[in-house]
C-alpha cells in the first residue's frame, strides 16, 4: 500500500509548490530564484523538476518538497505533511487527539471559529444587519463567500462555548487568540458559568486572516451595532499566536500571489475592505497591511513574487510616520515603488464603490515614489528662499541616501540640484553627513554561515559532479586515488565504477544511474542530489573544458593525499629514531623521498 508521503510526492510537482511561494525562472531543464532563506542579489536557489529536489548553492539548504515547506512555513514535519496533503487532496488517517500537535489543534480551532462566524452572519439577527451593511458598502455576495466574512454575536462566551463543545480546552482557545482571561481586561459586567474567560470578538464583523495556504490563522473584527456608539476600539485584531504573527502576514496574499507573479506587480492598500473591493474590481494583485506599517518580513515575502509595488496609502512625506518608515524600508530593499494619489478622505474602497474605472485610471496614473516625494515636498516650501532650500533638502536627502543604486542616487541629486538652483557638489557634501539608522535590516537579514567544508572536501564534490556529467571519467580514478579520499566519497565512487565495467556501458547511463540512486541511503542521496543538480546547471552554462577541470581536481586531490602520507611518514620516522630502529628509519626515509619526488613532478 502506497504511503501518504509517496502519494503526495506523486500528486504534487515540486515546481508548482515552490512556485506558489517563490518567483521561479526557467533555467534550461531547471528553475532558479533568489533564495527565500537568505538575502542575495544573484539567484543561487535551484529547483529540479526531473529529480523533484531543490537546493540553494548560497546557504546550502535543500532537499525534498517537505523540507521546503518546513523551512518556508516554519513548521514541524507533521504540519508540513498536513499542508501538502491538503494541496494534493490526500486524506491523512485520523490521529488520536492526544498525539496532534499544538499547532494543528490551534489550526483546527481557527478553522471552526471561521465557520462559526460565517454561520452567524446568516443566522444571527444582528449578523443579518451586518451583512446588509457589507452589501451597502459595495461588497458582493460572492466576495462575502470568497473571503469567508462573518459576524461575532454580542455574547460573552458564544464562540468559546461552541469550541468547548467540540472538545477543545479553554486554554487552547486563549492560545488561538479567540478568548481572553478576565484578569487581562477586568470587566464587572461579565456573568458566565466560568467568569475567568470570555470571547475576544463580540458584536463585530469578522474578517478572517489567512496564511499562504488559505488557512485561517487570525481574525480582524470591526465593531458593528449598538456598541459602535460606545468608546471602544473600532477594530480588534488577533494577538500574536503560534499561528499568527501580524508582522509576517499580508492580508489577501493567499489569493493575490499568482496574479502578483503574473503581472510582476503588487498593489498595497491599508484595510481589509480596501483589499476585498480591489479584488472585486479586477485588481486581484492587491494585498493589505491591515493598518500596520510594512515590516521587513512582509517585504521579504513580497519580494518572492515581484520587485514592483504600487501603494495606496495616506502618506505624510515630512513626518516620521510608520507608513513612511515602511516605504523607506521597501526603498532600501531595492523595490520599484509607485504611489496612487487619491483625493483627501478617500480610501480605495470609497473610490472603487464610486467607480471601478476611476480606480483603474488612478493605478495607471501612479507616479514613482521619488516623484511623489519631490512633488509633495516642493509644494510645502518655497524653493526660492534659503530656508526653503534647507527644509526641502532636509527631507529629500535622507530619502535619496536610502536608494541602493548609485546611478539613481546621482540622477535624483542632479534633479534636486536643478530644482533648487544650487551646485550638485553642495548636495553631495550634505549627503555624506547624513547617517541612516544603524542596523536598518539587522533584525531580519539572515546570515549565511560560511562553509565549513575544507578545500579537499570541495574538490571531491567537484570531482563527483564531473563524473555524473561524464561517466567515462571514472576510469581515470585508481584505487590509490580512492585511498586519498573521504570514506563516503570513495565508497560512492566505487559503487559508481561498478555500474560501468565496460566503456560501452556509458551509453545506458540514465537507466543504470537510476538503479544506482535506488540503492543509496537517504543520507547519501541528500549528499549527491545537490551535486547532480550542480552538474545539470553547469552542463547548460559552463564553457570550461570538463576534461581539463577533472584532471586538475584529481591532481590536487592526489597532492593532498601525498602531503597527508608524508605527514604520517614523518611522524613514523620520528618514532623510529626515538626507538633507535635504524633499518625501519632508513626504510621510512626512502619511502618519504619517493613520495616527495611524486609531489615535485606534479
Amino acid at each position: 500500500m502506497i504511503s501518504p508521503i509517496d502519494e503526495i510526492k506523486t500528486r504534487l510537482d515540486i515546481v508548482e509548490v515552490i512556485g506558489s511561494y517563490v518567483k521561479l525562472q526557467k533555467c534550461g531543464a531547471n528553475f532558479r530564484a533568489r533564495c527565500p532563506f537568505h538575502s542575495e542579489k544573484k539567484p543561487s536557489f535551484f529547483v529540479s523538476p526531473a529529480r523533484q529536489i531543490w537546493h540553494c548553492f548560497g546557504c546550502g539548504k535543500g532537499s525534498s518538497i517537505f523540507d521546503f515547506v518546513k523551512e518556508i512555513e516554519r513548521v514541524e514535519f507533521g504540519d508540513a505533511l498536513r499542508i501538502l496533503a491538503q494541496k494534493a487532496g490526500v486524506e491523512l488517517k485520523p490521529i488520536r487527539p492526544e498525539l496532534r500537535t499544538a499547532r494543528q489543534r490551534l489550526s483546527e480551532i481557527c478553522e471552526l471559529a471561521c465557520k462559526f462566524f460565517e454561520k452567524q452572519l446568516e443566522a444571527n439577527k444582528s449578523g443579518q444587519e451586518a451583512k446588509k451593511y457589507l452589501l451597502k458598502r459595495g461588497i458582493t455576495e460572492d466576495s462575502i463567500k470568497k473571503w469567508k466574512l462573518g459576524y461575532a454575536p454580542d455574547a460573552w462566551r458564544g464562540l468559546s462555548d461552541f469550541l468547548v463543545e467540540k472538545g477543545y480546552q479553554i486554554e487552547e482557545i486563549v492560545k488561538a487568540g479567540l478568548a481572553i482571561k478576565k484578569e487581562e481586561i477586568p470587566d464587572s459586567r461579565l456573568q458566565t458559568s466560568d467568569s475567568s474567560f470570555y470571547d475576544r470578538f463580540r458584536s463585530r464583523i469578522i474578517f478572517p486572516i489567512f496564511d499562504l495556504n488559505s488557512q485561517p490563522v487570525g481574525f480582524g473584527g470591526r465593531i458593528f451595532g449598538p456598541r459602535e456608539k460606545q468608546e471602544i476600539a473600532k477594530y480588534v485584531n488577533s494577538p500574536s499566536t503560534l499561528l499568527y504573527d501580524k508582522s509576517r502576514i499580508l492580508y489577501g496574499l493567499d489569493k493575490a500571489k499568482i496574479e502578483i507573479r503574473k503581472q510582476n506587480l503588487a498593489i498595497l492598500v491599508e484595510g481589509y475592505t480596501d483589499c476585498i473591493m480591489a479584488h472585486q474590481a479586477g485588481t486581484e494583485n492587491t494585498v493589505a497591511t491591515s493598518g500596520t506599517a510594512l515590516t521587513p518580513y512582509q517585504l521579504k515575502i513580497l519580494k518572492r513574487y515581484s520587485d514592483n509595488l504600487i501603494t495606496a496609502f495616506d502618506m505624510d512625506v515630512a513626518g516620521d510616520t510608520a507608513t513612511k518608515r515602511g516605504i523607506d524600508l521597501a526603498q532600501s530593499l531595492d523595490f520599484n515603488i509607485k504611489v496612487i494619489t487619491m483625493s483627501q478622505k478617500k480610501d480605495p474602497a470609497d473610490v472603487i464603490a464610486q467607480s471601478p474605472q476611476l480606480w483603474e485610471r488612478l493605478i495607471g496614473q501612479s507616479c514613482s515614489i521619488l516623484d511623489f516625494y519631490f512633488e509633495t515636498t516642493f509644494s510645502k516650501f518655497d524653493k526660492k528662499t534659503p530656508d526653503g532650500k534647507r527644509e526641502i533638502s532636509k527631507i529629500l536627502l535622507p530619502i535619496i541616501k536610502r536608494i541602493p543604486n548609485k546611478i539613481l542616487v546621482s540622477h535624483w541629486l542632479q534633479k534636486l540640484a536643478k530644482e533648487l538652483e544650487i551646485k550638485v557638489e553642495a548636495l553631495e557634501e550634505e549627503l555624506k553627513k547624513i547617517k541612516l539608522e544603524a542596523g536598518f535590516l539587522k533584525d531580519f537579514e539572515p546570515k549565511i554561515v560560511s562553509s565549513s567544508k575544507s578545500r579537499k572536501e570541495r574538490l571531491e564534490e567537484a570531482l563527483m559532479s564531473l563524473i555524473f556529467q561524464k561517466p567515462e571519467f571514472h576510469k581515470l580514478i585508481t584505487e590509490n586515488d580512492l585511498s586519498f579520499m573521504d570514506k563516503r566519497t570513495a565508497v560512492l565512487i566505487s559503487k559508481f565504477k561498478e555500474l560501468f565495467p565496460r566503456k560501452e556501458d556509458s551509453d545506458n547511463f540514465q537507466t543504470k544511474f537510476s538503479d544506482f540512486q535506488k540503492n543509496l541511503s537517504s543520507e547519501d542521496l541528500n549528499f549527491i542530489n545537490p551535486l547532480i543538480l550542480k552538474t545539470e546547471i553547469e552542463e547548460e552554462s559552463s564553457e570550461i573544458d570538463s576534461g581539463q577541470e577533472f584532471q586538475l581536481c584529481l591532481e590536487e586531490i592526489r597532492s593532498f593525499g601525498i602531503k597527508n602520507k608524508l605527514e604520517q611518514i614523518s611522524q613514523q620516522i620520528k618514532r623510529a629514531e626515538e626507538a633507535k630502529d635504524s633499518p625501519k628509519t632508513d626504510h621510512l626515509i626512502k619511502a618519504f623521498n619517493e613520495l616527495t619526488k611524486r609531489l615535485i613532478t606534479k
